[in-house]
């Protein structure tokens, strides 16, 4: 979105915007046909600045427990929040992910809000190194283990960061 190979139009070739950012918001609705047969849902903020790689996954694990992870940068893999998700098949939801760039480019996971029901993280770690430049999105659908056929769409997806 912002950077390197920007698809919105905002190489940020002076290396200005992209360090000024702090605070990210990811408001979507998205419609599953059959979200039973989901294994996860993944909506991702991503921010490459000051050599470093701030990765806020989010997944809303529906295969095995109905809860939101959240990606640790550090380890590499999927934390479980003890926070459930639960997503209407055949209906409109709507998604709104709060996350924050802090001053010592910790990563701060803020809040969840699904169908109007908003839960707060408040849950902080570090970021790791990386050599890319860039503020990225990104959607995906894993499916479960036997690749039941499902699908998503997804529609006023806004993008929000200062």
């Amino acid at each position: 979105m912002i950077g390197d190979l920007s698809s919105q139009g905002l190489p940020d070739a002076g290396r200005s915007l992209n360090p000024s950012l702090h605070n990210f918001t990811y408001d979507v609705n998205f419609y599953g046909d059959n979200l039973e047969t989901s294994q996860a849902l993944e909506f991702d903020v991503n921010q490459f600045v000051n050599g470093r790689s701030l990765i806020w996954g989010h997944e809303c694990r529906i295969g095995g427990g109905h809860e939101w992870d959240i990606w640790d940068n550090v380890a590499q893999k999927w934390h479980a929040t003890g926070i459930a998700c639960n997503p209407a098949s055949k209906a409109w939801n709507h998604l709104v992910i709060q996350v924050q760039r802090t001053s010592s480019d910790q990563l701060l996971f803020q809040s969840i809000t699904l169908n109007g029901t908003t839960n707060i993280l408040n849950y902080s770690e570090p970021s790791t190194t990386s050599d890319w430049y860039g503020v990225t999105i990104n959607y995906q659908m894993d499916g479960n283990y036997t690749q039941q056929s499902y699908a998503v769409y997804l529609d006023k997806l806004n993008f929000r960061y200062w």
